[in-house]
């Protein structure tokens, strides 16, 4: 990995951690104010709002990324192309919104998903700026834009949320977040819109980009058809629950895992005819994220219930087992990650397509194998087919960049055996019955302090590999 895409890395990251932390804050207080019924309300409005928000993208992002030789005739036909989809996709999401409040048995959903949905025009202008700073590695612009959307919405939800507004308070904050993270993303990246358009590159990216629209659709369809079933078949309470436990890992995961998949594709992508890069490039960024992700996850589902309960009261305890299983399923998802992004690099987006297929069908069949049992069971199936879908995400790379499953579960495991031992080791501290504050200060430092020192003690590849290059760009900052 070049010191210009761990640069990069760590802008992405920083830029991820900042947002997070935000959102982490603001959720907390959120939390305590607002009741979990609430919270499971927009839960299910998020959901639509990010299956549309596929559509808006058409896989044509990625398919700037890839190109090669993409120029502003490219990045315009691609943005005038996403504009006018958003208008047609809130249109339809307008005029259906009174039927979607009917399934749901709540017509206060109407006016609530019309708002929401503006999300969805503002999506369509920042679109393809997203693009242009990926495709020309300068995440640094993501830092400033992404901190100053999300402080800003942060202090909307609280205000509204305080005066009594309920669910309107997250619905602003997420359309304020949206606003002011575009607005400061044009104004700091250069590229705008040209008067170009060309069908025939339309056609050309389409060609490439279909492929991916299709897989991205399908997944955000069974990422989300879980909580449109929750919210249909169960309570709004038992939807804020199992999302609340979804949101804690998330937040750990998306720091690390969006940072990796936002550099990586283009990364790749510029050195996509050596087989042999890719191949080191894949790697590195499933030992080193895996490395990264796993203490973080296993920490936080091993002081679950002690965290939970100190930052959100008693009433969201109900959480915790969720919490559990889904930091267990996102353990692996930089390995999906690492994967998938080798094989779009590459230009083989029919491949991704059909790997999308079948770990769908999968996915669905034993969805509906459980769905009817309980909430719980739903979640355990998705733990399940994240195992699955893991080794078959992995199994074209034992041809295109002669990396196989055994050899990638090589690379992942120790890393992934001292986080559990972690883990195992400040979990009784919780059985003491100190306060849950005084736990989680004991229980905190002295888990980074037994990975840390397990790591040296093992001789760990990933650390010793983290701290160098660290090192590297600290010192490189000094002396500029």
């Amino acid at each position: 990995m070049s010191k210009k895409i761990l640069s990069n890395f760590i802008w992405r990251f920083l830029e991820r951690c900042g947002a997070q932390l935000v959102q982490f804050v603001v959720s907390i207080v959120l939390a305590r104010i607002l009741m979990p019924k609430e919270y499971g309300t927009v839960a299910l409005l998020t959901a639509f709002i990010t299956i549309l928000t596929v559509f808006i993208d058409s896989g044509l992002s990625n398919a700037l990324i890839q190109k090669k030789d993409a120029d502003d005739k490219d990045f315009s036909t691609v943005f005038y192309v996403n504009m006018l989809f958003c208008v047609i996709i809130y249109l339809l999401l307008f005029f259906a919104a009174p039927f979607i409040a009917n399934v749901y048995s709540n017509p206060d959903m109407t006016a609530y998903i019309r708002v929401i949905g503006i999300t969805l025009l503002i999506a369509g202008v920042k679109n393809v700026q997203t693009a242009y700073v990926s495709r020309n590695l300068i995440f640094k612009r993501f830092f400033f834009a992404t901190l100053g959307g999300t402080i800003g919405a942060g202090v909307v939800g609280i205000v509204m949320a305080y005066n009594g507004f309920g669910v309107w308070a997250l619905i602003a904050q997420s359309i304020f977040n949206n606003a002011v993270d575009t607005l400061i993303l044009w104004l700091t990246v250069k590229w705008r819109p040209k008067r170009m358009f060309s069908f025939k590159r339309f056609k050309g990216l389409f060609s490439y980009g279909w492929k991916l629209l299709v897989s991205s659709l399908i997944e955000t369809l069974y990422n989300n058809i879980r909580t449109l079933i929750i919210g249909g078949r169960y309570s709004k309470k038992d939807l804020a629950f199992y999302d609340r436990g979804y949101q804690f890992p998330n937040v750990i995961v998306n720091n690390i895992n969006v940072s990796i998949d936002s550099v990586l594709l283009p990364a790749m992508s510029n050195v996509q005819d050596d087989k042999a890069h890719v191949k080191a490039m894949t790697r590195r960024a499933i030992k080193t994220s895996t490395y990264l992700i796993a203490p973080l996850l296993m920490g936080l589902a091993f002081t679950a219930t002690p965290l939970i309960r100190f930052l959100l009261t008693e009433k969201w305890l109900s959480a915790v087992l969720f919490v559990r299983i889904f930091c267990v399923t996102f353990m692996f998802y930089p390995i999906h990650t690492a994967n998938l992004n080798a094989i779009k690099a590459m230009g083989r987006s029919d491949m991704f397509l059909k790997l999308e297929i079948i770990k769908k069908i999968l996915g669905v069949s034993v969805l509906l194998a459980t769905f009817w049992i309980s909430v719980e069971a739903m979640a355990y199936s998705l733990l399940f087919t994240t195992l699955a879908s893991m080794i078959i995400n992995t199994w074209p790379n034992r041809k295109l960049l002669n990396y196989s499953y055994l050899e990638q579960m090589k690379d992942i495991i120790p890393g992934i055996l001292l986080a559990v031992f972690t883990g195992a080791c400040v979990f009784p501290i919780e059985f003491i019955g100190l306060p849950d504050f005084v736990t989680l200060c004991i229980q905190i430092p002295l888990g980074a302090a037994i990975y840390i020192a397990g790591s040296k003690v093992f001789k760990m590849e990933s650390f010793e590999y983290l701290f160098g290059m660290l090192k590297s760009f600290f010192k490189r900052g000094q002396t500029k």
